[in-house]
């Protein structure tokens, strides 16, 4: 059962009491505060506040940002931090992210103002990235601490933090290391220093001892409370993503705009269709317009009904559900050859309510330009004026119409609003097509298309084509023409090894967008040791980084070897051995996705419009917005809107999008104790500290090694 956070809610009798104001109700005094709900990030240019801001702008939640590497910054003093409202105090921050404990020079007079607001309004500081020093709470690291690498460490969340900020996770938080010969993580382990009032959320063992030091607690003192973080992180790292939430949630103390969830959605594409499969031997994919060799000959790979079979009991184990993106014509003509019979497509529609459904277009033709494949690479052909020739409206919409009409036949459960092109084409394919085909968008409101599925690493935004939206898919690195783990690694040494290793050199002209591999893989292990799980790790990383962007493979990696189930399963079994069961992986169908993306892109313009205003004042929250935009929030469990219980219940809490009528929304946040709640025991005795004066170095402000992905080459869809 998930475990309420107790420092999540500040009442209005703590606030009322930190203002030394009389009490009385709080929503009928004008003296009680009113706190915006919007956070202060004060950066230094490091990886760790960068990494907080691209968590709030994920989720939708607004701050606003001082550089303090600029000499035109603002100046943070008492007018900027708070004023007055219509006769009622104003806190203008929810609360504050510093780059570390205390950025600025001594004697700084915005430290003063930071230090004076905070205690004043209760609002929360986090230290983003800090020593652990006494005036953080914590001992020296000399003092029986640690000073170094965490690489491949796995540090854990205390019963304090499960039971505060941290609860949505079962307890482990493994630091990566994801090369060896690259530094990816440096941190301060350490305990609290005497009788200081700490409480450690997260923490590691310290080497050579049995002692745990902190990464991650809660310091309180002189009437303020600090988040101190002691490891330096970038926002793709796991660790920070995993820890996130947990600091974003302790800031605001569970009330704050926007909302974080973790998706995953994957696409099989080519459902009762065959996929070519790559030539180990000619380096190229017999039946692809650029495999010209007079010896390729095509050797389809495609699924059977074992392997269907075999898909059931997987998402039955895990939970989930596959969308197949099918072509009709795949099936049509594997009857044609063989007397009538298609045990693969019979089985399909015998189990097809186990599955979401999507129109790939029935022969999965290219809807583009006409394709000129007497050159390699292909071309758009052109007439005698030089004009593009293009695949017309009325081919694009047969393609669409008749492989809807076969569904439908076929009883398949389908959405007629949704579509995925062969090879998302149609749509601009850089560079021999410059342009969308204008005859695709005539063609999709011809057939009532609302989304479209495009390419991400092609296309990572949401955009109009005519009248439907995008839905960009991440393309998984298991390539469409490999059936067998050893054709997979044939196929990848070809593309990410230089040509003095045998490979294509493909990488060595793409640098920029690829990384060469130092050595070819191993055909026996490479799949299992390199491919698995690199393509694990990203996917993972976009479902831990509130990204309801699906993924995409294809139907011949579910036959013969069946390569995709290591590294879906690698992502969900990764995923349920770190999360609690009250934070599940959240698996939408493609609209739904494409909903989620476009209510997104409109917080986010009418954030950076300031036409949001939003604010608590004691037990209630009030956000104003303009009329039609779909307001998004997490607040505590038991809120509610207009008498009625607000939201869905995810990581402990309750969020959601509520549309805006143009007048106020007001939430009432559920009853809280008239006073602060105190951090959970069980972490807070200091051991002694020596006496002598220690000079505490600056903490190491070194970027952790970042993933280079490699991009498929390979992408037919």
């Amino acid at each position: 059962m998930k475990r309420t956070i107790r420092t999540a809610v500040l009442t209005a009798g703590v606030l009322i009491a930190a203002l030394g104001l009389p009490a009385g109700t709080a929503h009928a005094d004008t003296t009680a505060p009113r706190v915006d709900l919007r956070v202060l990030v004060v950066s230094d240019g490091g990886p760790s506040t960068a990494a907080i801001a691209a968590e709030l702008d994920a989720a939708g939640t607004p701050y606003t940002e001082i550089d303090l590497t600029r000499s035109d910054r603002t100046v943070i003093d008492a007018g900027f931090l708070a004023d007055t409202v219509d006769g009622r105090p104003r806190a203008r921050f929810q609360a504050v992210v510093l780059p570390n404990d205390n950025p600025f020079a001594a004697g700084s007079t915005e430290m003063t103002a930071l230090a004076d607001y905070e205690r004043t309004y209760a609002v929360p500081q986090v230290d983003a990235y800090t020593y652990a020093r006494p005036e953080a709470g914590l001992q020296y690291p000399v003092y029986g601490g640690y000073s170094g690498s965490l690489d491949g460490t796995e540090a854990s969340v205390t019963a304090a933090g499960q039971a505060g900020p941290f609860g949505y996770l079962d307890g482990a938080v493994p630091f990566e290391d994801n090369d060896p010969a690259v530094g990816e993580s440096y941190a301060y382990l350490s305990t609290p220093a005497t009788g200081a009032d700490f409480t450690s959320y997260v923490d590691a063992p310290i080497p050579g001892g049995t002692t745990r030091g902190s990464l991650v607690g809660e310091y309180r003192h002189d009437g303020r409370r600090e988040l101190v973080v002691t490891f330096v992180y970038n926002q793709y790292q796991q660790q920070f993503r995993l820890l996130a939430r947990g600091i974003v949630e302790w800031a605001t103390q569970g009330v704050h705009l926007g909302a974080s969830r973790n998706y995953f959605a994957v696409h099989v594409d080519d459902v009762f269709a065959a996929d070519d499969r790559w030539n180990t031997t000619l380096n190229c994919t017999p039946g692809d317009v650029d495999c010209t060799d007079p010896n390729a000959t095509p050797d389809p790979i495609r699924m059977t009904p074992e392997d269907v079979d075999q898909a059931v009991s997987w998402q039955n184990e895990h939970g989930f559900t596959l969308d197949f993106a099918y072509n009709g014509a795949g099936s049509v003509d594997h009857r044609e050859d063989n007397g009538g019979v298609d045990l693969l497509a019979d089985e399909l529609v015998a189990d097809r309510a186990q599955f979401r459904w999507i129109n790939h277009t029935y022969t999965h033709a290219f809807l583009g330009c006409v394709q000129d494949t007497t050159v390699v690479p292909w071309r758009c052909a052109t007439d005698t004026a030089g004009t593009v020739q293009w695949v017309s409206r009325a081919e694009i919409s047969d393609e669409i119409a008749t492989n809807r009409v076969w569904g439908e036949t076929a009883g398949l459960p389908l959405e007629d609003d949704e579509l995925v092109t062969g090879e998302h084409s149609g749509m601009k394919v850089l560079p021999q097509q410059t342009e969308d085909n204008p005859n695709l968008a005539l063609a999709l409101a011809d057939n009532g298309i609302a989304w479209l599925g495009s390419d991400n690493s092609r296309e990572p935004d949401q955009r109009a084509v005519g009248t439907a939206t995008t839905v960009p898919r991440y393309p998984v690195n298991v390539f469409y023409n490999a059936g067998r783990a050893a054709e997979q690694v044939d196929e990848y040494n070809w593309i990410y090894t230089s040509r003095a290793q045998g490979g294509s050199g493909i990488c060595e002209d793409n640098p920029a967008t690829t990384t060469c591999l130092t050595a070819p893989l191993d055909p026996a292990t490479g799949y299992t040791e390199h491919i698995v799980p690199l393509e694990t790790r990203i996917a993972l990383g976009h479902v831990l980084a509130n990204d309801p962007k699906p993924h995409f493979i294809h139907q011949s990696n579910l036959a013969e070897d069946r390569i995709a189930y290591p590294v879906l399963s690698g992502v969900l079994d990764g995923y349920a051995a770190l999360f609690a069961d009250d934070t599940p992986v959240v698996n939408l169908r493609m609209k739904d996705i494409g909903t989620e993306l476009q209510r997104r892109a409109a917080w986010r313009a009418a954030l950076e419009a300031g036409q949001v205003t939003a604010y608590r004042i004691g037990d209630t929250v009030t956000v104003e917005a303009p009329d039609g935009l779909a307001v998004t929030a997490t607040l505590p469990t038991g809120t509610t809107l207009a008498g009625a219980a607000f939201g869905e219940a995810y990581a402990g809490a309750v969020s959601g999008w509520t549309p805006s009528g143009g007048t106020p929304l007001t939430f009432a946040l559920p009853a809280a104790a008239d006073a602060a709640d105190e951090p959970a025991a069980g972490t807070t005795s200091a051991a002694a500290t020596a006496s002598a004066e220690v000079t505490a170095p600056a903490p190491d402000t070194r970027v952790p090694a970042g993933v280079t992905r490699q991009v498929p080459y390979t992408t037919r869809d």
